[in-house]
C-alpha cells in the first residue's frame, strides 16, 4: 500500500516538477559497459541522481520522459508486482513512444486492464540484461512472448523497430532501457 502511494504521488509529482528542478544528465559513455548508462538520449533524460536504490517502478517515476509509462503501470495495477520482483530489465517507452500511438489506441488500451497488463508485461524480462547481451538478444518476457534485441556499439533495437534512447540505467531491482516506440506482443 505504501508503495503505491508512494508511486501514485511520484506520478503526479514529476510532470510538476519538470520546469522546477534543474536537469541533471547521464553520462554519455563511448561504448556500452555494464557499469555505465549509454545511448543518444541520456543527455535529455532529466533526473534525481541516482535512481540505484530505488525499486523499479519509483527509479522509472524519476524520469519525467517515462512519466506515460509509470502511470499506466499505476493503472495496470502491475507496480507491486514491478517492484517485487528481484532482477528484472524494463524496455521503457518514453513520452515519443507514447505519442505515437494513435489517441483512439491508446484509450483503447487504457480502458482494457487485461490488454493493458498484456503490453506492459511484454515490456518487462525477468532478468537483468547487461549491454553486453544486447547485440544477438533474445529474451522471454513476463507476458510470455519472445522479445529481440539486435545492434552493437550504442546503437541497439528491440524487435528491429524500437531504438534504445538510453540504455543501461541501474534501479535496486530492475535495469531500464529507455525506447522510442511502444511494443505490442505478438498476437
Amino acid at each position: 500500500m505504501r508503495t503505491a502511494r508512494v508511486t501514485a504521488a511520484a506520478v503526479v509529482t514529476v510532470p510538476l516538477a519538470l520546469g522546477g528542478l534543474a536537469s541533471q544528465s547521464h553520462a554519455q559513455d563511448a561504448s556500452p559497459s555494464p557499469s555505465g548508462t549509454f545511448g543518444p538520449g541520456c543527455s535529455a533524460l532529466s533526473q534525481k541522481a541516482d535512481t540505484a536504490k530505488d525499486k523499479a517502478v519509483e527509479a522509472a517515476a524519476a524520469y519525467p520522459q517515462l512519466s506515460q509509462l509509470v502511470s499506466a503501470v499505476v493503472r495496470a495495477r502491475l507496480n507491486g508486482d514491478l517492484d517485487g520482483r528481484p532482477d528484472i530489465t524494463i524496455f521503457a517507452p518514453n513520452q515519443q513512444a507514447f505519442q505515437k500511438v494513435t489517441a483512439a489506441q491508446l484509450a483503447s488500451l487504457l480502458s482494457d486492464q487485461g490488454k493493458l497488463k498484456k503490453v506492459l508485461t511484454y515490456h518487462v524480462v525477468d532478468k537483468q540484461i547487461t549491454p553486453n547481451e544486447l547485440p544477438m538478444g533474445s529474451f522471454t518476457t513476463v507476458e510470455g512472448s519472445k522479445l529481440t534485441t539486435s545492434g552493437s556499439g550504442t546503437d541497439f533495437k528491440v524487435n528491429g523497430q524500437a531504438k534504445i534512447v538510453c540504455g543501461n540505467i541501474k534501479a535496486a531491482n530492475a535495469t531500464i532501457y529507455v525506447i522510442d516506440t511502444v511494443l505490442q506482443p505478438p498476437s
